[in-house]
């Protein structure tokens, strides 16, 4: 029992670079990371990030400084994070398919004072050179200072209690808020004997977004162990991508959004054939589905994960059993160093079974990065328990301490995982000059189906169209956050107290009309024809949206279109035409007719490559006639 206790104290002690180091030591020569052309092995992965260490040292980075990753692969991404780690910084991880305005504010939040990554992505941004450092897959490119060779002295570890990531969350200011993760906190998560365990042979699949905190476990839990990292080498994977990946990089793990999860469930993916052990997190877990894979693939490891980021990705867990999936799966237990209490509004315990507010202890975020009033709000000392987050999540616990989810006491929602503060939306709506009052909310909240959803008044004198204010939202914020269903209103509704009355927005239920035929004149609104696989695709749009699409300048997204519903028009696409579409071009070129053109130069493509797929798609299009 000392033994252990002694083991464990250690561990916790112990930073991700030291645990990678440790591996790399015990077993220089074991995979480290791959994606199916790149691959690096402990000893090369550490090599790498402590020459990228010593060029950032070069470049006057010092412990404390804030550093941004804007990367599109996870190979880059994880030697850019040790080597950051080693320099004494912490990292700011960015999200490539962000606006460039949210990344630029980003940084300037976090006072990031150097960023490493892609070429074409820095240069979007449009940073002065001397804040920015180009990488490739094993480190920066061109001459590397004279430090940099691979030999420098041993650099200095972190100390566990300072910051290691600052992760941005939605905010209901208008701007979103920086969280502030300690080295500790990563190390428990990673680590700990009663959470997600990864051993060396393991292989963990990597294609979380960067920026969302389920890389924190996705990442540096195989890599703190032993296991390895197979990275999906596409930027947006396809699912039909994402089950080619785990097929072909054997992979044994993997980390999924509970939305990218339900999709992947009701197609009945080949993916949870390969996989040994599933995490799902970010929402409520639907027990039909998750009760689907259980019973088709009844070897596999289903665990529920819940969390905020304040808490380090994942509070507690809960292994899913067939029998769990007759009603709500439960959240789970703590773990890791993590401790739980459901309060009432006195902040006083509850008894089982009775409903209260959830607050955490243990592995927390050191606060909100430059919000002190936030922070010391959300972070309260409690008497017998000491520092605690106060979570705005409604639970009750079961006699084994099991806890079960009920909602919000907020308005916070979460809309395909991603964590929503509408007043956020609702900040950047209001700040257009067409628009004088908004309100957003969620339709169908907890269902596949769910729509953010915003309700706007317009500014006297003008009829503002869907379509336009979702281009300029888009503009500004993050895809999740741009609504996909709006409606447009005289007067917002009240409550009797006089304020805005959101139960009844979200019960209106009243499809607004699509945006792509306001934004047009009447005179052209009638049906434009459709050709041979224009007509195939705007089918398989159809089948996605659950509307008759017909025009062939329609946009996906106006429609109330998203990325994981573009994850299945594609696969459909590619089962219809035999034409691999890439997500990224179809995101890209989001109307029917781009999409229709980018299928046929596939199309024109593949006829060096022999007849079959010509004919196949030929044969297709003659059907659509």
């Amino acid at each position: 029992m000392t033994s252990s206790v002694a083991t464990t104290a250690q561990a916790v002690r112990a930073t991700v670079p030291v645990l990678v180091a440790r591996q790399a030591a015990a077993h220089p020569d074991a995979l480290a990371v791959t994606d199916g052309t790149t691959a690096l092995t402990y000893r090369e992965l550490v090599v790498n990030a402590r020459r990228l260490a010593a060029e950032l040292a070069d470049r006057g980075i010092t412990p404390g400084a804030a550093v941004g990753v804007l990367c599109t692969r996870a190979s880059r991404a994880v030697v850019a994070h040790l080597a950051v780690w080693w320099a004494g910084g912490h990292v700011v991880p960015l999200d490539p398919t962000y606006p460039a305005a949210r990344l630029t504010a980003m940084l300037d939040d976090a006072a990031v004072r150097l960023t490493l990554g892609d070429k074409a992505l820095l240069a979007d941004i449009e940073l002065p050179e001397d804040r920015t450092l180009v990488l490739t897959e094993t480190g920066p490119t061109g001459p590397v200072g004279p430090t940099g060779t691979g030999d420098d002295p041993e650099p200095v570890d972190p100390d566990p209690a300072t910051p290691a990531v600052v992760y941005f969350t939605s905010g209901s200011t208008g701007r979103p808020k920086g969280v502030l993760v300690p080295h500790h906190a990563v190390t428990e998560l990673v680590t700990a004997p009663d959470g997600i365990t990864l051993r060396p042979g393991d292989r963990m699949l990597a294609r979380t977004s960067a920026g969302f905190d389920l890389t924190t476990l996705e990442l540096w839990g195989p890599l703190a162990n032993g296991a390895a990292l197979a990275v999906s080498p596409a930027d947006r994977p396809s699912a039909e991508e994402l089950a080619r990946d785990v097929e072909r990089f054997g992979a044994t793990h993997a980390v999924l959004a509970t939305a990218l999860f339900h999709q992947l469930a009701a197609r009945g993916s080949r993916i949870f054939g390969v996989l040994r052990q599933v995490v799902v997190g970010g929402e409520a877990l639907a027990a039909e589905h998750a009760g689907t894979v259980l019973r088709s693939f009844p070897w596999l490891e289903l665990v529920n994960g819940y969390g905020p980021t304040e808490a380090t990705t994942f509070a507690t867990l809960h292994r899913v059993r067939p029998a769990d999936c007759a009603g709500p799966v439960p959240i789970g237990l703590p773990f890791g160093g993590t401790g739980a209490a459901v309060l009432d509004e006195d902040r006083r315990p509850v008894p089982d079974g009775t409903r209260g507010e959830l607050w955490l202890t243990g592995r927390l975020a050191l606060g909100y990065l430059g919000r002190p009033e936030l922070t010391a709000e959300r972070f309260v000392e409690l008497p017998g328990l000491g520092r605690a987050y106060r979570t705005g999540d409604l639970v009750s616990r079961r006699p084994d301490g099991t806890l079960d989810f009920h909602g919000r006491l907020d308005d916070q929602v979460k809309v395909r995982g991603f964590r929503i503060e509408p007043g956020e939306v609702e900040h950047v709506l209001r700040s257009l000059p067409e628009v004088a009052e908004a309100a957003v909310v969620v339709r169908r909240a907890g269902r596949e189906d769910a729509a953010l959803t915003a309700a706007v008044v317009p500014a006297e004198g003008v009829r503002p169209t869907p379509e336009s204010l979702r281009r300029q939202l888009a503009e500004r914020l993050p895809a999740h956050l741009v609504p996909t269903a709006w409606t447009v209103l005289d007067a917002l509704p009240l409550t009797g107290s006089g304020k805005v009355d959101r139960r009844a927005l979200a019960a209106e239920d009243e499809p607004a009309e699509p945006a792509a035929a306001q934004a047009l004149p009447a005179d052209s609104l009638q049906d434009a024809a459709l050709g041979p696989i224009e007509q195939v695709v705007a089918a398989a749009w159809s089948r996605a949206l659950e509307t008759e699409v017909t025009r062939p300048d329609v946009e996906f997204f106006a429609l109330g279109g998203h990325s994981l519903l573009a994850m299945w028009v594609v696969d459909d696409l590619r089962e219809d035409l035999g034409v691999e579409l890439p997500l990224g071009e179809f995101l890209g070129r989001p109307t029917v007719a781009g999409q229709a053109a980018l299928i046929e130069r596939a199309l024109l493509a593949a006829e060096s490559a022999g007849p079959g797929l010509v004919a196949a798609g030929a044969q297709l299009q003659e059907s659509a006639r």
